[in-house]
């Protein structure tokens, strides 16, 4: 064999071998890739939520319960200059009130006592107290249980009106009745019979 029939043949072997060597090259890369797309699929099924179940949108909404029962009642009370007594107005206004409150109900009455600024400001606050105090007794004549009612003294220090005028000073001189009705089971009253046979209403959480 002479020199160009070696070189030749050295020619096709060194083809041949680079065709291999590609031919290696092509079926590893194509086992990479296949072997990468197998294992984004798995990551991809098993980052899917179950079928049934539903993707979470982030924490729950929490809405605050909003206040349910009937509106309360409010009431003003209005008293002369340096007076605690109940005018006739006052009273009809206090029984009209009162006729509303069903007997078989529990109630929360909250008392709050006012007055205008003239004079010691120590004096104003115990005639707001007094002031409260009168109306609280007038609404338990009138069958409101003592222990539902609540007195508060708030005294000059809530004054509504600073003109020196004597309607603006009428405003400050008075008493501000709340009137709640309890819907919660606890506070359901019960109907008690007394050795006379008297037939009463108490309120089950003023039981020990």
């Amino acid at each position: 064999m002479d020199n160009r029939e070696q070189q030749a043949s050295t020619s096709r072997n060194g083809t041949g071998l680079v065709a291999v060597a590609l031919g290696a090259l092509m079926i590893a890369a194509a086992g990479t890739t296949a072997a990468y797309w197998i294992h984004s699929r798995g990551a991809e099924a098993s980052s899917k939520p179950a079928v049934g179940t539903s993707e979470p949108k982030g924490r729950p909404t929490v809405t605050a319960p909003s206040p349910t029962g009937p509106e309360p009642i409010h009431t003003d009370i209005y008293f002369d200059f340096k007076s605690t007594r109940l005018t006739a107005q006052a009273v009809h206004l206090l029984q009209d009130k009162a006729a509303l409150m069903e007997k078989t109900s529990t109630w929360a009455v909250l008392v709050q006592g006012y007055a205008d600024r003239q004079g010691p400001a120590e004096y104003n606050k115990l005639l707001a107290r007094q002031r409260a105090e009168a109306v609280k007794q007038f609404l338990v004549e009138l069958g409101v249980p003592d222990p539902s009612v609540k007195v508060a003294a708030v005294g000059p220090d809530g004054a509504i009106c600073d003109a020196p005028s004597r309607e603006c000073q009428q405003l400050n001189r008075r008493v501000h009745v709340e009137i709640r009705k309890l819907t919660h089971a606890a506070a359901t009253p019960v109907r008690a019979v007394s050795a006379e046979g008297r037939e009463s209403v108490r309120d089950t959480n003023d039981q020990p």
